[in-house]
């Protein structure tokens, strides 16, 4: 459910921390299915020797959900039976040489799972977001060419054109074209039966489309109405948290929108309350986050409070559980924006020390402790904690970096050393592979130095 394309509605330095310097994904070396890593080439030729359709998870060092499907879904054994019916391909989109696969496949949120039929090298199915080990399962299964000679299941006929119209939208949605995805799952959703299997996945993919074509409106309407149709499926988390996003994203007066708010809050909390759905820590989490948004939004500070209360709760109980040192760091990002949003960033020092030691190849600790030790007002040791991630950060994931330093130093009054420090950030964003980043990224260091140099 998760996804890091979402804005965390909450303090700006709890919002910096989950749009920049998100927990970092472990190898996909530990899977009990043999992933290939960074080879794109490699999984295309056994996928079309093996005549296997190929299943790329498409992953990036800070992402906090895909850490999470790493540690606990990809290890389940219960994927073993998979492991023989598809070539798995890891891509770790942040590295240069992967560009042109990320090219071609468009992520847009963390982590991205995709089905491609070799031959033709097209997104037949698309999974965005963490999923739990029963969602991942329902989603191979339909995605699995069905067996030579197999017959059509009972009822197959009066569905073969439904089943065109979800191709077809699944093809869009694999493509990224946003719009055209949600327009297409629209006419899907209208005509589904119920019950209907594939309505969670389809509602889920919906959503998020809506999402990201900025139909928030209709996004939220959406959520309300396919509630109770996905009732009692883990995807009924994520259309409830997505549903809330886009109806506190809506303008101020916007028709219905305090009830639409109300009715998705609800059901947000009512999936979090729910064991049944059987959601990661991480999924709950993401709640927890929408649910402090429609808080803010509310202007109920005290009720703000409280979930985050809940929200640390949650956090620290489940990395104490955690069985491994990275599975424990799944929550490490996170945890310092609960911190940061009930304003005690002190709390999260030993922790991030302690990833940083378990992990010293891993920039994500030193980046967080930057943070940390900013919101502490404590600009050497941040300043000493950046110049640690930025000597191993690679990739797109170097910029955010370079902007808290900048901020650490201009709070610190030594303007001069942040506009050089953007002056680099600029020129290293205009060295990345095409598709590494974006113009509004681009738009937006150049920007930030422009207001820096005219103080």
């Amino acid at each position: 459910m998760s996804r890091t394309v979402r804005t965390a509605q909450v303090t700006s330095l709890a919002a910096l921390v989950l749009a920049t310097l998100l927990a970092p994904a472990v190898s996909a070396a530990g899977a009990v299915v043999p992933f290939i890593e960074d080879d794109y080439p490699k999984a295309l030729a056994q996928a079309r020797a093996r005549n296997l359709p190929i299943f790329l998870e498409a992953w990036a060092p800070w992402c906090h959900s895909c850490r999470s499907m790493q540690a606990y879904v990809y290890t389940d054994a219960k994927l073993a039976p998979f492991a023989e019916r598809f070539v798995w391909l890891a891509i770790d989109t942040e590295k240069a040489g992967n560009a042109a696969t990320v090219a071609r496949f468009p992520v847009g949120a963390w982590p991205s799972m995709y089905v491609i039929e070799p031959r033709s090298e097209t997104v037949a199915f698309r999974w965005t977001g963490s999923a739990t080990i029963e969602q991942l399962l329902r989603f191979l299964e339909e995605a699995r060419p069905a067996a030579p000679g197999k017959s059509p299941a009972p009822g197959a006929a009066e569905t073969a054109s439904l089943q065109v119209q979800l191709a077809e939208a699944d093809r869009l949605y694999g493509a990224a074209a946003w719009d055209r995805a949600a327009t297409a799952y629209a006419a899907v959703v209208a005509r589904a039966p119920a019950p209907w299997a594939p309505l969670p996945r389809v509602a889920d993919a919906y959503l998020f489309s809506l999402q990201l074509a900025d139909r928030g409106a209709e996004c939220a309407r959406a959520a309300r109405e396919l509630l109770p149709r996905i009732a009692g499926t883990p995807s009924s988390a994520s259309v409830a948290s997505v549903g809330l996003d886009c109806a506190v994203g809506l303008e101020a007066g916007a028709p219905g929108r305090s009830a639409t708010i109300a009715d998705l809050e609800r059901a947000a909390r009512a999936a979090l309350d729910a064991p049944a759905l059987g959601l990661a820590a991480d999924d709950r989490s993401g709640l927890y986050i929408s649910l402090l948004g429609a808080r803010e939004d509310a202007k109920d500070e005290a009720g703000k409070q409280r979930l985050a209360g809940e929200w640390i709760a949650l956090l620290e109980g489940a990395a104490a559980k955690a069985p491994t040192p990275q599975a424990r760091a799944v929550f490490d990002s996170h945890r310092l924006s609960a911190y940061l949003e009930i304003g005690e960033p002190q709390r999260a020092i030993a922790m991030l020390e302690a990833s940083e030691r378990d992990f010293p190849g891993d920039y994500n600790p030193p980046a967080r402790l930057a943070v940390a030790y900013r919101a502490l007002k404590d600009p050497a040791r941040a300043l000493a904690a950046s110049d640690r991630a930025l000597a191993l950060a690679y990739g797109p994931r170097r910029l955010g970096i370079l902007r808290t330093r900048a901020s650490i130093q201009a709070e610190s009054g030594d303007r001069a050393a942040a506009r050089a420090t953007l002056e680099s950030a600029v020129a290293e964003a205009q060295a990345l592979p095409a598709g590494q980043v974006s113009a509004r990224t681009l738009g937006a260091l150049r920007l930030e130095l422009e207001k820096l140099s005219a103080q």
